[in-house]
This record gives structure tokens, C-alpha cells and sequence, in this order.
């Protein structure tokens, strides 16, 4: 199911869910433009659950030698591992990214967003610790911001294109029913997976699941009263 549109946004174009779009899209320009030593970049700032594990357990905060692992928490967010991943990365954040911020405000959103990834970030950590496998993307940010949008705004309606077989369908789905569906396969995907990280560049199953729960669980004590009339068509 791919996402085209929803009716829920008020405002389509609001300013940190933009900012976060440009920060996540300049970088991957930049790391176009490395050629062959995007692997040592991607090295220094994709998420190693191992090597985070070891920086927690450790217990020492000192220097940035001991930071290092865990800015990687933050990090990792604004990585990706080809043009497809962060095109449809993106295409989620920007449309239900701006409803969200709408009901939380910019400041809070903003760090709600962070806040989310970084959770994400520590369930991938939690399930498989010792894995040495590097994590990327704004996938787990993303899936805090579904959380949140799946509190938010359950009779939305989600205009979505539908591939069946050979042929493409274009309907709308309540966004309860398309978001409860999308956290259904990565929570079984995650199940499937056994505890093993993604490889890089695949699918954080556990990173999804854990920002989804954290929006749910977050989005209402962020939520700033707002009117939630859905637009018209």
C-alpha cells in the first residue's frame, strides 16, 4: 500500500516537518557526492546495536570516544541506504508528518521526532545486542510519527494506491485501519526475524514497531488542544 494523500492535515506545508525532510534529503545528497567513502561514512554514523550495548554497559559518559556510539542513536536517522529508501521515507513523513505537527505544535514535534527515533533506535538495540549489523534510516522516527497519527486522527482517510495483480487500484482507507494493517506486518516481521537485525540498507522490523508504540504511548501527553476538522475534498 502506498500512501498518496490524506484528509486529516489542516496545513500540508508546516515548517519542522519540511526541516526534517530537507535535513534527511540534504544528506543523502551529500552522500552521493562521497563516491566510495560513503561505506566509511556510513561506518562512523549508522547505528551498531553491539557497539551500543557495550557503550551502556560500560557506564562511562566521558570523552567522545564513549559518546560516540550512542550519538549514533540520533545519527543513524538522517542516513539511507539508496534513493528508494529515503524517497519513501519521506513520502510518509510529508504526509503524515504535518497533522501530526499541527496537534503537538513545532517545538514539541520537533522533539517528539528525535525522541521516537531514539526509541526506535533502542528497541532495535534491545532485541538483538550483541548484532553487529549497522542500522539506518528514518524509518523508527517515522513509525513514532504513525504512532501518533494513528491516536491522533483514526477517522482520517488515507487516499492509497493498492496494486492487485496487474492492475492499480486507488482507494481511501481509514487511516485506523491502514495504520493498525502496517503495524501488523512489521510487528509479524519483526516475529519472523527472530531477534536479527536488519542488514543495512533492509528493513529495521523492531525499530518500526518499537517508534510505533512510542507514539502511541507519547502522542496524547504531547497533544496540544486543536480543532481536527479534516479538510474537504
Amino acid at each position: 500500500m502506498i500512501p498518496l494523500r490524506d484528509n486529516a492535515a489542516l496545513r500540508r506545508l508546516t515548517p519542522i516537518n519540511l526541516a526534517l525532510i530537507f535535513a534527511n534529503v540534504a544528506v543523502f545528497v551529500y552522500e552521493l557526492s562521497l563516491g566510495p567513502r560513503v561505506a566509511a561514512f556510513v561506518e562512523r554514523f549508522a547505528l551498531v546495536p553491539a557497539a551500543v550495548t557495550r557503550a551502556l554497559s560500560s557506564g562511562n559518559y566521558r570523552g567522545a570516544g564513549a559518546l560516540a556510539p550512542l550519538m549514533t542513536t540520533v545519527t543513524s536517522m538522517f542516513i539511507h541506504g539508496g534513493l528508494w529508501h529515503v524517497a519513501g521515507n519521506m513520502l510518509y513523513l510529508f504526509i503524515f508528518g504535518a497533522a501530526v505537527e499541527y496537534r503537538m505544535g513545532a517545538l514539541r514535534y520537533l522533539i517528539f521526532y528525535f525522541a521516537a527515533g531514539i526509541a526506535a533506535s533502542l528497541a532495535t538495540v534491545w532485541i538483538a545486542p550483541e548484532s553487529s549489523v549497522p542500522v539506518i534510516g528514518a524509518s523508527g522516527a517515522i513509525a513514532g510519527v504513525l504512532g501518533a497519527y494513528f491516536i491522533f486522527y483514526p477517522r482520517a482517510r488515507v487516499l492509497t494506491i493498492l496494486p492487485i495483480f496487474v492492475f492499480i487500484q486507488f482507494i481511501e482507507i481509514p487511516a485506523v485501519i491502514y495504520l493498525f494493517v502496517w503495524f501488523a506486518v512489521q510487528l509479524y516481521a519483526g516475529l519472523q526475524q527472530s531477534g536479527r537485525a536488519a542488514v543495512m540498507g533492509g528493513v529495521a522490523w523492531w525499530a518500526h514497531v518499537g517508534g510505533f508504540m512510542f507514539g502511541v504511548a507519547m502522542g496524547p501527553i504531547l497533544a496540544i488542544n486543536r480543532p481536527t476538522r479534516r479538510r474537504s475534498r
